[in-house]
């Protein structure tokens, strides 16, 4: 008898009981295992316990860290680094969620937000978590990318990245010198792109030139049209 597939594991970290049921009911409907949390310190000893494949984070919570704060925090850790994080927040403008994408996080859903977008981003971030993981590796010049390994190297410096920013580097070192739109390159990477808006690939490709140091000059703006990595730049 061939044994049933685990369920994706989705830690909701949210404050408002209404809110926590409404996601946890559609998360369970829809074939997820789900575990809440009401502040970070109880989060956090949901994570030491058990690691999710995919955290929903609200900005606003009661207590000391912030979601902004726990989403620097995860990323930053070795165990958490490469959990995909969804900030929940009830800040609709632009800065403030260009905020959540630079603190860490690899969406976010307004509120009042629809469960079946949010199950699509989900869905979306799943399929993407992972999926460099095969006998690939892409060398041009200096900067070299091994999927297997999900691990960039220049000049013999290892760069740690997040798990958006490495599918961003592997596409385009996959397609060097070739310039793709933001709406191709939303496709191409998250997938089910209907929701996302082209603002997020700005944010992650600023993240990924920042930690690519010189290496980032290999990824070019082309001013109205989108962005391309240079295959014969110097960096």
């Amino acid at each position: 008898m061939n044994s049933a597939a685990p369920k994706p594991h989705i830690l909701v970290v949210e404050d408002q009981p209404q809110i926590t049921e409404l996601i946890l009911v559609h998360l369970r409907h829809h074939g997820f295992e789900a575990t809440a949390a009401e502040n970070g310190v109880t989060a956090q000893v949901c994570i030491d316990a058990t690691l999710p494949d995919l955290i929903l984070l609200d900005w606003m919570l009661p207590g000391r860290q912030s979601g902004l704060e726990l989403a620097r925090k995860w990323r930053a850790a070795p165990r958490t680094k490469d959990i995909p994080i969804i900030m929940l927040t009830a800040k609709s403008e632009e800065t403030d969620k260009v905020a959540g994408l630079d603190h860490g996080a690899d969406d976010y859903v307004t509120k009042p937000f629809s469960p079946r977008e949010l199950m699509a981003r989900i869905r979306a971030l799943l399929r993407r978590r992972a999926p460099e993981r095969l006998a690939d590796r892409v060398v041009i010049g200096e900067l070299s990318l091994d999927a297997a390994e999900l691990l960039v190297r220049h000049r013999n410096r290892e760069i740690r990245l997040g798990p958006t920013e490495f599918r961003f580097l592997h596409y385009l070192m996959k397609h060097p010198d070739r310039i793709y739109s933001r709406s191709q390159l939303l496709d191409k990477i998250w997938g089910d792109h209907v929701f996302i808006e082209e603002r997020t690939v700005d944010v992650h490709i600023k993240r990924l030139r920042d930690s690519l140091e010189d290496a980032g000059e290999m990824i070019e703006t082309v001013r109205g049209a989108g962005y391309r990595l240079v295959s014969g730049k110097r960096a």
